[in-house]
């Protein structure tokens, strides 16, 4: 079980408190497109039809919301620095810095899709998914900062508490503002369209047989590099063509994080049992959940293919990340993710998982992204004794954020050290992690590592009512929906039409994105 009700979140070590991007600044990233600075139209036309509200309020609330944002880190870099005495104090404000500062992205990217809708910078075509998707990343990560603060005696939570309160309440009010059901672009205009910083070219690149590689990492000094880390150092900002970085087989132990500045990064082994990136960090050693991450990846348009994450701290470490992705639109491909407590965090964005493998032992899969998984061996491994396993925690906080995780065609079944113990291990699909915890099961094959409930509470009857569980057509000797929990928030699903909701195509806007990254997808239901 997990050590509370909320997960702990804590950074490593101290790092320079970073300035708050400047208007100007975010005015060349966006390619010269109006953005958070500039005046808002003040009457909307039928291309701002994604609002519900005139431009100009939208971009006036997000104004506000930044505003408070300035203030709370203004408040944070007062305590930067390693004089406080606490290590996890110390962590969680370094922490809430780096989170906040992405958050200013989301809502800079978000206020300038509402001023120009058809704008270069927007990031799929279809303005509404994006910005939901912004506005719930920035909501995520001020949750997740106040998280990183329990079990901490200091008075800093309390010195923002406020702050982020009333930032979070704020953006709760501009997710109503977006238009959940409207499609920005129709069908015809979705066809072909792809995101601008990704070149029609890079098709060609992308291919499972074809990369070109633009830099090379092995251990026996035969690349360019002998570090992974290196390598992403190395690699441009804000590219706008994808740069590949092939990295041989070989294990690197390594802690590996690929900042926001780094667009378009594609890393290729040599197979998911041939390069492994390898780590140990863990809550109990004094990471945060956060940072505990052997691998973590906040810039957009990230892909990785043909390699493995893992994390090898080992149950009685409790939370300790192999794998943390916060980048938009990535893609992770015949890779594995190998760990025991929350081996997987999809922490905020868009993402999808094909063809990998990822083992662990409680929450196991947990953010508050919008994930789908296809074609994925979900693996349950051996925990603490009378530990109940949880596959999935999702967290989302708002209904009205289009997260959620959805597992698509996929094997979920004990790994080779469960099976002795399968029938005395409960195993579940996944618990509430936050009250509109949304998660959906379908199509996938479910051995008897599941207890015939399916899946398990948080606390009591937390969240109960408000989350969205839900199961399709799935197969297997614990697929049996006859004695499945009774919750008001769990779904048996029958109609395909509401299945569809969660398929590449709808779920994730696949169809826009995905053709450039040259990996299989299934669209659909397939069937």
């Amino acid at each position: 079980m997990a050590l509370s009700s909320t997960k702990e979140l804590v950074l490593s070590r101290t790092k320079p408190i970073p300035t708050l991007i400047t208007c100007t600044f975010i005015l060349t990233l966006l390619l010269s497109t109006p953005a958070l600075c500039a005046s808002a139209p003040t009457k909307a036309t039928s291309e701002f039809e994604f609002l519900k509200v005139a431009p100009s309020e939208f971009v006036g609330t997000v104004q506000d919301v930044v505003g408070i944002l300035q203030e709370v880190m203004s408040i944070l870099s007062q305590f930067g620095g390693s004089g406080f005495g606490d290590s996890r104090l110390s962590n969680a404000v370094s922490d809430c810095i780096d989170m906040l500062d992405l958050s200013s992205d989301a809502l800079t990217w978000s206020a300038s899709a509402a001023q120009n809708p058809k704008g270069k910078h927007n990031s799929t075509g279809n303005v509404n998914s994006d910005v939901r998707t912004w506005l719930s990343s920035a909501l995520a990560n001020p949750e997740t900062c106040m998280d990183g603060f329990e079990g901490t005696s200091g008075i800093e939570s309390q010195l923002v508490s406020t702050g982020l309160s009333q930032m979070m309440s704020m953006l709760a009010e501009l997710l109503t503002q977006v238009d959940p059901n409207l499609d920005s672009f129709t069908q015809k205009e979705q066809k072909g369209r792809f995101p601008s910083w990704v070149k029609r070219d890079d098709r060609k690149l992308l291919q499972a047989n074809g990369v070109n590689v633009d830099v090379v990492v092995a251990t026996d000094g035969s690349g360019n590099f002998t570090k992974v880390m290196d390598a992403v150092h190395a690699a441009p900002d804000y590219s706008m063509k994808r740069y590949v970085i092939y990295v041989k087989r070989g294990v690197y132990i390594e802690n590996v994080e690929i900042k926001k500045k780094k667009w378009n990064l594609m890393m290729v082994g040599d197979g998911m049992n041939a390069t492994i990136i390898t780590g140990n960090r863990s809550f109990i050693d004094g990471w945060t959940t956060f940072r505990s991450a052997t691998f973590a990846v906040s810039g957009r348009g990230f892909i990785a293919r043909d390699i493995s994450f893992q994390n090898t701290a080992g149950p009685e470490k409790h939370q300790a990340v192999a794998l943390r992705s916060d980048s938009d639109l990535s893609v992770f491909y015949r890779c594995g993710i190998f760990g025991y407590q929350d081996s997987l965090y999809t922490h905020t964005m868009r993402q999808f998982f094909r063809e990998c493998k990822i083992s662990g032992t409680v929450d196991f899969i947990f953010g508050d992204a919008t994930t789908l998984f296809q074609n994925c061996q979900i693996l349950v491994k051996k925990g603490l004794p009378n530990q109940k396993n949880t596959i999935t925690a999702h967290g989302r906080k708002d209904p009205n954020e289009p997260t959620g995780f959805s597992i698509q065609f996929c094997n979920i079944t004990a790994d080779t050290d469960l099976l002795p113990s399968v029938n005395s291990t409960y195993t579940y699909l996944g618990r509430p992690w936050k009250e509109y915890s949304r998660t959906i099961f379908m199509q996938s094959h479910i051995s008897d590592v599941l207890r015939p409930e399916g899946w398990l509470e948080w606390n009591g009857d937390f969240a109960l009512d408000t989350l969205y569980y839900a199961e399709y057509m799935n197969y297997g000797s614990g697929a049996g929906l006859n004695k499945r929990v009774k919750w008001p928030g769990y779904h048996i699903m029958n109609d395909s039409s509401q299945a569809s909701n969660f398929t590449v195509t709808q779920f994730i806007e696949g169809n826009l994105w995905l053709p450039t990254t040259g990996v299989a997808f299934t669209a659909g239901l397939g069937v």
